[in-house]
């Protein structure tokens, strides 16, 4: 009896040991891919090193199959997947976790291997791998799919690749999605449409989130990853917020099952709170707002201290820039009055009040001018104080909480994110420019001729005159203020602006692009008639025939002609013949003497012909015989 009671003790025993850990009932895989070593792009640092860091984490939170792949190629990818699929096909919890490049074509999303070479749109489908590919691989998973994608980096391809047709949309990061499939979720490191930093460290911002906050015991997966984005937002002062998509049930579902361990532990005594922590996160707020309504509103909150008068140097800046801009635009304004009056021709007296108000004005700009300057000075090297001492407060904590240091080094308080080295300021300026529109390049860190010419179109167009010879602190908060793009989409001929991208110009059938870049219909060419080698060959003589047919109007030229007389007398008749033949050469051009008056007559005898002289005739006198002209010339 005591035996069979000692028995059911254990039976229940086990039975509650089973009920409080439920993970010993659930198998849970996990596969993770860090792609670093691109081949055909330049390589990435931090994903090789994140894939590590959630090996681990899902390693230490107790799953069964942990795949970690590195620097997988197309076909690497495709085999990992298919061994994952096996792993997960009795598996309550699949996860996959990726980390490298991707991008989204026409609305869908598609991994890239290291292997790639996207040179055209279209080689899109054949090397990577699309999102759906990897559902597939956690599909058989019973209670929780899971996918963690750190895929929203800037990506190189989009800049190089071609486009085959012009309508086909290549976006900036990751498009949204739905899942099909019940109790699966997508988590982006960013938000669709907008993309992820690299970070400062070995890790991205978002996989140091994840790592502390996925595989915390009980804790809910949508509540994991709402701790996960608050911790984002902070770190990269809401420049990057994680995205859940999909849906679960009513039931909460962790990844690790189980109650939180309580770990008995020496109390620590906390450090000393810092009073301004919380004063300056509300200046950096007011200063990424950017306008005078959030620095008075600070001010009006807090009136003194450290951080108020920051914020009136702020104030003082963006005061002063206003000044400027209106004497500018009085100036302008005065003088092209005067302008107006000088050519009207007004009067002396008018025309001189309208100089003196010019100078005045051009007077009162110069003055704002160098206002405007001090002030933004003054801003600059006071912002840049505060990063020191920020920094200097990251290095030695201690000092930054001791009374004894506060009142020799100002207010020290801790950077809510590690204090930048230049390379990091520079590839943050780099970055911040690329936002705006005004830089093209890869943000490699390296500030060089691209990277200043950059800054100097932003110059222009932002109206400002940052010094364009070195990243700094000053150029990355004033670029910061600006919400929009700054420098205007330059595109080629036969590309127009759509949006952040150049699209090329289809025309329709029969048009082309024109110099103005607009479509211009084609115009049909004319007919022109040739002559052929025949028509070639009888130049000369058409010519000729030119010449011997004049225009109407125009006196008939004289032949060319030989004159042959001959006379004949017989039966008591004279007979004179005249021949004419065309002569070989054409004869030279000679002064024409003025003819002389004549009876229209012709009078020949043995050696010649001549014209019968006005007021003289011919009388025949009869006989003759060789050598004897029978017709006489008669004058009165």
């Amino acid at each position: 009896m005591s035996w069979s009671i000692r028995l059911g003790g254990y039976i229940l025993a086990a039975a509650l040991l089973l009920a409080g850990h439920p993970a010993l009932a659930e198998k849970r895989v996990a596969l993770v891919i860090g792609n670093s070593a691109y081949q055909n792009v330049p390589q990435l640092t931090n994903p090789a090193n994140d894939g590590a860091v959630m090996t681990q984490t899902f390693k230490n939170a107790g799953f069964d199959v942990v795949d970690y792949r590195r620097d997988l190629t197309a076909r690497e990818t495709r085999r990992a997947l298919r061994d994952f699929a096996d792993a997960a096909r009795d598996a309550d919890i699949a996860v996959v976790y990726y980390a490298g490049h991707g991008m989204e074509v026409e609305g869908s999303n598609y991994l890239i291997p290291i292997d790639a070479r996207l040179e055209r749109d279209t080689d899109v489908y054949d090397e990577t791998l699309s999102l759906d590919r990897i559902l597939v691989a956690v599909e058989p998973a019973k209670k929780l799919r899971l996918v963690i994608l750190d895929a929203c980096r800037d990506n190189p391809f989009t800049r190089n690749m071609q486009r085959t047709v012009a309508t086909r949309s290549l976006g900036r990061g990751l498009a949204k999605v739905e899942p099909t499939s019940p109790n699966t979720l997508i988590a982006y490191s960013a938000k669709a449409g907008s993309t992820a930093q690299d970070g400062d460290g070995n890790n991205s911002p978002f996989t140091l989130a994840l790592s502390r906050h996925i595989a915390t015991p009980g804790l809910d997966v949508r509540k994991a990853f709402g701790f996960v984005r608050d911790e984002v937002l902070k770190s990269t002062s809401n420049r990057q917020e994680p995205f859940v998509y999909g849906s679960l049930g009513g039931e909460d579902v962790p990844l690790v099952p189980g109650v939180p361990r309580v770990v008995t532990q020496m109390p620590v005594t906390p450090p000393p709170a810092n009073p301004q922590a919380d004063i300056r996160r509300d200046y950096e707020l007011a200063m990424q707002v950017g306008n005078k309504g959030a620095l008075n509103a600070f001010l009006a909150q807090y009136p003194d201290g450290f951080y108020a008068s920051l914020a009136k140097l702020q104030l003082e800046k963006l005061t002063a820039e206003e000044n400027r801009a209106a004497a500018a635009e009085k100036a302008r304004a005065t003088e092209a009055e005067r302008a107006r009056l000088a050519a009207e021709g007004a009067r002396k007296d008018t025309l001189a009040k309208a100089e003196a108000e010019a100078k005045a004005a051009e007077q009162a700009r110069q003055a704002a001018e160098k206002a405007n300057q001090l002030a933004q000075q003054q801003a600059a090297d006071a912002e840049r104080k505060r990063q020191e001492q920020q920094l200097a407060a990251a290095d030695n904590p201690r000092a930054a909480t001791s009374p004894a240091a506060a009142p020799q080094q100002g207010p020290q308080v801790a950077s809510l994110t590690p204090a930048s080295q230049p390379a990091d300021l520079t590839k943050s300026v780099q970055l911040e420019l690329r936002r705006v529109g005004c830089l093209t390049e890869d943000a490699d860190g390296d500030w060089g001729s691209a990277s200043r010419r950059s800054l100097s179109q932003f110059n222009r167009y932002a109206g400002t005159k940052l010094d364009t010879q070195a990243a700094s602190a000053d150029a990355l908060q004033t670029i910061k203020l600006k919400q929009a793009r700054v420098c205007p989409l330059v595109c080629q001929h036969g590309y127009k602006s759509d949006g952040d991208r150049c699209t090329r110009i289809v025309c329709a059938e029969g048009s082309f692009v024109n110099d103005d870049n607009e479509c211009e219909k084609r115009r049909e060419k004319k007919p022109v008639a040739k002559r052929d080698a025949s028509d070639d060959e009888d130049v000369p003589s058409r010519r000729r025939g030119a010449r011997a047919a004049p225009e109407p109007g125009m006196p008939m030229p004289a032949p060319n002609v030989g004159v042959g007389v001959g006379i004949g007398v017989g039966g008591g008749g004279l007979g004179v013949g005249i021949g004419m033949a065309p002569s070989i050469a054409p004869p030279r051009p000679q002064a024409q003497a003025r003819p002389k008056p004549s009876s229209g007559q012709i009078y020949c005898d043995a050696y010649l012909c001549r014209p019968v002289r006005q007021g003289c005739r011919l009388e025949y006198r009869g006989g003759g015989g060789p050598g004897v002209n029978a017709t006489a010339e008669v004058c009165n």
